[in-house]
């Protein structure tokens, strides 16, 4: 990443931002409020087993008392882990899904799609970022209106549920509300088409909410790049703090966002083209490249990008690691988007399997806690610092693509 990037340095705690210039930028008092949720993140409000409603299961040693037997499990170490540091998941696609219910109860349970509160908390699952991505072939006022439409419904579904969801927007957000036992509702990503070729729109959706923006599916982003207005659009998303997804997006305008994005990008459900050919997968350099930049790679839990079981994720998990580095991979669910999904990973309960098989191919616990919690929130206050101080040096654009792309 260009500039800004430098202001902000590796990860080097699960979880934590390195700020050298940001205590010159925003004051001492305000990084240490940051510093006190980020323990309270760590301990939780009942210890540090974490949140109420994210603890593992109790286990049954059996009649010759094998607690050791019992701690060697990967699957009794996955949930302890969980426990500790619970999943943020990068993409459900439960929005779409619920508007085709003609009632629901996500408190009680829903056996007509993949997530559920109970199912939520099964899997360790903390935080939650809800896709507003509509069916191909909406564009222009439609996209906006649907757009609108379904962000409405995210805050109507979650205003529904309060004692097991919770809307946030912020990184802070998410450790209050898995503090408090309830789930992070993350707006976004939005497609590109909800714009409507319009910045002014990008920071209306913003104002409501929006915190991830995909460029696939735009004029602006095409198989040959970004286009100047492409450009624009992503210099904006940085200013107001909106994360560029570029899953989907052409090799082209994958390369050009890493080189021109200050804020780190990410890639909501991408894996590893080398493993397995896919539009959406990444290849090996521009993971290499993803490591370089600190952008986030999260990999998708789908029988068609990953494989049909979770060694295959697992798999990927791997290679995304030793490219990009343990400080820029993810997951993603996918979750109520269509998808098939491998074996064992039918629902959002089952990320304590996938968990163990990582245990089981020698995945250390700070590598794990990067994956399933810390990383998402990295990119989060990276974002919302870039903002910060682009906000200072940068007025709200008003490029006009008619203007800039003729």
């Amino acid at each position: 990443m260009a500039d800004l990037q430098d202001e902000l340095h590796a990860t080097t705690e699960v979880g934590e931002l390195d700020r050298p210039d940001a205590e010159a930028e925003f004051g001492p008092d305000v990084l240490e409020v940051e510093d006190e949720r980020e323990l309270a993140a760590d301990a939780g409000p009942e210890g540090p087993e974490g949140p109420e409603g994210f603890d593992g299961p109790e286990v049954d040693a059996g009649p010759e008392g094998g607690e050791d037997d019992a701690a060697d499990d990967p699957l009794v170490r996955a949930h302890a882990l969980l426990a500790a540091h619970p999943v943020a998941d990068g993409y459900s696609g439960l929005p779409w899904a619920l508007r085709h219910l003609p009632w629901y109860d996500l408190e009680l349970g829903e056996s007509t799609i993949d997530t559920d509160v109970p199912r939520l908390r099964e899997g360790h699952v903390a935080a939650l970022f809800w896709s507003l991505h509509l069916p191909e072939g909406l564009v222009g006022e439609r996209a906006v209106g649907a757009t609108l439409e379904q962000l409405d419904l995210v805050k109507t579904v979650v205003e529904a549920h309060p004692e097991g969801l919770r809307m946030a927007h912020s990184a802070a957000q998410v450790t209050d509300a898995r503090n408090c036992g309830r789930v992070a509702v993350l707006l976004g990503p939005a497609g590109a088409a909800a714009l409507d070729d319009s910045l002014g729109i990008l920071r209306a959706l913003h104002s409501l909410g929006l915190r991830v923006l995909t460029l696939s599916g735009a004029s602006w982003a095409g198989k040959n790049g970004l286009t100047r207005f492409g450009e624009e659009v992503v210099r904006e998303a940085n200013r107001i703090g909106v994360l560029v997804d570029l899953s989907g997006a052409s090799d082209a305008t994958v390369r050009r966002a890493l080189t021109i994005s200050k804020s780190p990008v990410v890639c909501t459900r991408s894996a590893a083209r080398d493993l397995r050919p896919h539009p959406a997968n990444l290849p090996d350099d521009v993971l290499v490249e993803l490591g370089i930049t600190k952008g986030l790679c999260l990999v998708p839990l789908t029988a068609e990008q990953t494989g049909p079981s979770v060694r295959d994720v697992a798999d990927h998990l791997d290679h995304v690691r030793a490219l990009a580095g343990p400080e820029c991979v993810g997951l993603s669910g996918t979750y109520d988007s269509g998808a098939a999904h491998p074996q064992d990973l039918s629902d959002a309960s089952g990320y304590p399997r996938l968990v163990a098989e990582l245990l089981g191919r020698g995945w250390s616990e700070s590598d794990l806690a990067l994956l399933t919690w810390g990383n998402v929130q990295r990119v989060l206050r990276s974002a919302d610092f870039m903002a910060r101080a682009a906000r200072s040096r940068r007025e709200p654009s008003t490029a006009k693509i008619a203007e800039m792309d003729g």
